[in-house]
């Protein structure tokens, strides 16, 4: 796929078909937005904020009918702005590992269970006893944790068992949106494998997972890989025609997940790149063509198509530790130019060690359990201080997991990071390459995700076509000055995970 040089947020008589429908259902809200055969977004974007039902049970829901409307009225803003245009493909991505429950007529039996709830904690634990993690890691690219299907599919066995005798089809999220849509029960091969519950060597349901999970495997929808497009029921296909004309041709393209999307979208798709995304939630990985034979422990790996899978680590906190230090440390009190410069000044000793685990740890001990932890807290410290603390926790949480990644993928020279983070908080980023060692390359484009949907699904629609190059900032280069600092901070933060977490 070549790139050429272009600006984005093009007009409409400016567009290239073929044109793409893209969605992005993420953590806080629900955006859409049409690209042209370059890659480039053609007029508005379109957004419906939403948020997660939390408690401290470890409840994380959302309504996933609330999810579906937000979808149907964004395609329908979206196209609204067409005339008579075509659109020739729409692409979905949401967040990973969701869970929705429907009964034979497809409707929801439960909420959907997002990516942090951790509820199934009890049955995480025995999980752990039956199985071998490292087995198991082997064979799905998952470890047992809060956030993948066995354990909660478990829970909900124990906790809703009527939900259990009731349900025809376990789903996640965009799979319910397709269903819904187009009437057609299929899933991405993305989003199958960040279940669990899928074998990275064949791309197929791990029949014996499934079973110990409490399915069978005629309760899963098909795995469709990249280029296998969804085939529209007869019915829903004459509601579309209907509903929204421009998508009478369209080709559906399975639901994928975000990390998968953002990784694309930052310009990381090949081993040449690391693609970092800094939003609520993190991940560090690299799309590879061969897959390792042996993964390290902190580390999964998906498969996404019959020919790429995708190998990193997740934190489930980063906008979420930054905006709970926002609120904790009355950080307006403090001045966005003061909290700037105590993020930009050199370390210092003094700055407390923090472990940002505020809702479980996923990647690289899987300690779903595992809470924030500030060490070296004094009557002195001040709330910039603090603050400072938090951000080397996150940066230091990226590097355990680049450490593992070297491991498999020594060859990636170059780390792409974008997200609301990566924007909001630049400053961020200066740490993120002194703590992992890494020249880091925050890419400006915004709505980097939708953008990687978009080309996956013109990978199919228009795969002779250059790729316009996203707008990057300057390269940011480790100052190995500070190694010996962050080489200490790095010691002392797995020196007291393993104390309370390991």
């Amino acid at each position: 796929m070549g790139l050429m040089a272009s600006n984005f947020d093009i007009e409409r008589k400016d567009a290239v078909p073929p044109l793409v429908l893209a969605i992005d259902v993420g953590s806080t809200a629900t955006r859409g937005m049409i690209y042209d055969a370059h890659g480039r977004p053609v007029g508005k974007r379109a957004k419906v904020a939403h948020s997660f039902t939390i408690a401290a049970d470890g409840t994380s829901e959302i309504d996933p009918a609330q999810v579906l409307e937000e979808v149907r009225g964004i395609v329908g803003d979206l196209l609204g702005t067409l005339k008579d245009e075509q659109v020739a493909g729409v692409a979905l991505d949401t967040f990973a590992s969701s869970l929705v429950v429907v009964d034979g007529d497809g409707a929801a039996l439960t909420p959907c269970f997002t990516y942090a709830d951790g509820r199934c904690a009890a049955q995480v634990t025995e999980l752990r006893e039956e199985l071998s993690e490292e087995n198991l890691q082997q064979r799905t690219g998952t470890r047992v944790h809060s956030s993948y299907w066995p354990a909660r599919l478990r829970w909900l066995a124990a906790e809703r068992p009527e939900v259990m005798e009731q349900a025809a089809t376990f789903l996640s999220l965009g799979d319910y949106l397709m269903l819904h849509l187009t009437g057609t029960l299929a899933t991405g091969t993305s989003t199958a494998s960040w279940t669990g519950l899928v074998d990275r060597h064949t791309a197929q349901w791990y029949a014996e997972l499934v079973e110990i999970s409490g399915i069978s495997l005629d309760q899963l929808p098909p795995i469709h890989h990249l280029d296998q497009p969804v085939e529209v029921a007869e019915e829903h296909a004459a509601r579309i025609a209907q509903e929204w004309p421009a998508l009478s041709e369209a080709q559906w393209h399975a639901p994928i997940t975000d990390g998968l999307a953002a990784n694309v979208g930052l310009g990381a798709h090949d081993e040449t790149a690391i693609g970092a995304s800094c939003a609520t939630s993190g991940a560090v990985r690299v799309l590879v063509r061969e897959m390792p034979e042996t993964l390290p422990p902190g580390l999964w790996c998906y498969r996404v198509s019959h020919d790429r899978s995708l190998i990193g680590g997740a934190l489930n906190d980063v906008g979420r530790a930054l905006a709970w230090a926002d609120v904790t440390l009355a950080v307006d009190d403090v001045g966005p130019e003061a909290l700037a410069e105590a993020l930009r000044a050199e370390p210092h000793e003094t700055t407390p060690l923090v472990l940002p685990f505020f809702t479980g740890e996923r990647s690289t001990g899987w300690a779903s359990d595992a809470r924030a932890v500030v060490v070296g807290v004094t009557a002195a410290s001040a709330p910039a201080e603090v603050y400072r603390g938090v951000a080397e926790g996150i940066a230091l949480s990226y590097a355990r997991i680049a450490k593992q990644l070297r491991e498999v993928a020594p060859q990636p020279e170059k780390l792409y990071a974008g997200g609301g983070v990566a924007t909001n908080r630049p400053e961020l980023m200066q740490i993120m390459a002194d703590a992992m060692r890494t020249p880091v390359t925050p890419v400006k484009l915004k709505r980097t995700t939708l953008h990687g949907t978009a080309l996956l699904a013109l990978e199919s629609l228009a795969p002779d076509v250059r790729r316009a190059k996203p707008e990057r900032g300057e390269t940011l280069s480790p100052d190995y000055a500070r190694r010996p600092y962050y080489s200490e901070r790095f010691g002392r933060f797995e020196l007291v995970y393993e104390a309370l977490f390991d």
